[in-house]
């Protein structure tokens, strides 16, 4: 057992797929099966129930899945402890993005800094996308993390440079508790259950649904529609109606069966979220640090 197999073993469950995993780590998919049995023959038990829609973690998958998520995260402060200490890293970064996006990548990886680097000033601001372009402008953010400024708001910034983090898509998602939810739907009836809607979803996306209904000429109005996650992930449980939410923000619910993922035949959408730091910033061992922060938690969140 080694650090990659179990990166690889984390990615598959927090993806849901071999396919998918393979696209996020950049490998093949039969490299990320060779790697799963692999462990699987190492650990002599099966460690995945490969289902026709998504792969799920046996009872042992889940005992290791929760350990390998604990040994992943203490060599992620391992490592940005040690690059803290040995590269001084100190001074005042300023980081703006979406709230899912922050709760779910940046957050984790804060206290790590803070804990290492007593001389590190980190201001963390929240928006829309909108409001974080703005910001990008008026010189008030160094770093952003955003879905791709081109594809999702049609701008490219000359002073900022760009690295992919992660690959995001846009589930339909409704109540684990829900018997009557079907495993596909095509969008047609989409109005056929009340609808929760995310206010803060990516542009792109939001044009391709309108689109959608306009075509099928049919009307879906939210019961109930908000900015906040976190609200939206807690409606959703509770069984009050079904919605479509940025994949990053919900993988655990639906690993962990509180919520399950509805198919949608004719509308799926992928967006790839980036971080964005300014071409002229001179604390580039600061920049360099965080960003391997942040590639590292993408992959074990």
């Amino acid at each position: 057992m080694n650090l990659q197999q179990l990166t690889t073993f984390c990615t598959v469950l927090s993806e849901g797929s071999m396919t998918a995993a393979a696209e996020k780590l950049f490998l093949t998919q039969p490299a990320v099966s060779q790697q799963i049995r692999n462990l699987e023959d190492e650990m002599g038990v099966e460690l995945l129930v490969r289902g026709v829609r998504q792969v799920k973690a046996t009872l042992q998958g889940q005992i290791l899945y929760d350990y390998a998520k604990r040994i992943l995260h203490l060599t992620q402060q391992a490592q940005v402890a040690i690059q803290t200490m040995s590269q001084e890293v100190s001074g005042h970064l300023r980081l703006g993005t979406l709230n899912s996006i922050g709760l779910y990548l940046v957050s984790p990886i804060i206290g790590m800094f803070l804990k290492h680097n007593a001389k590190l000033q980190i201001k963390l601001v929240y928006g829309t996308g909108e409001k974080i372009i703005s910001d990008m402008r008026n010189n008030l953010v160094d770093l952003v993390i955003l879905p791709d400024l081109k594809t999702e708001y049609g701008i490219e910034f000359q002073d900022f440079e760009k690295k992919f983090l992660f690959r995001d898509e846009v589930w339909l998602v409704g109540s684990g508790r829900d018997t009557t939810l079907p495993q596909s739907i095509e969008m047609k009836y989409y109005n056929s259950k009340p609808i929760i809607g995310f206010t803060d979803r990516y542009p792109g996306f939001k044009t391709a649904l309108e689109r959608k209904l306009q075509e099928l000429k049919i009307e879906a109005p939210p019961v109930f529609e908000t900015d906040n996650v976190g609200t939206l992930k807690r409606v959703i449980e509770s069984g009050l109606g079904w919605g479509f939410l940025p994949s990053h923000a919900i993988k655990k619910q639906v690993r962990a069966g509180r919520m399950v993922q509805v198919q949608v035949d004719d509308l799926k959408y992928m967006t790839n979220v980036n971080l964005y730091s300014r071409k002229d910033q001179k604390n580039q061992e600061l920049y360099d640090t965080f960003f391997k922060a942040l590639q590292q938690q993408s992959i074990g969140g």
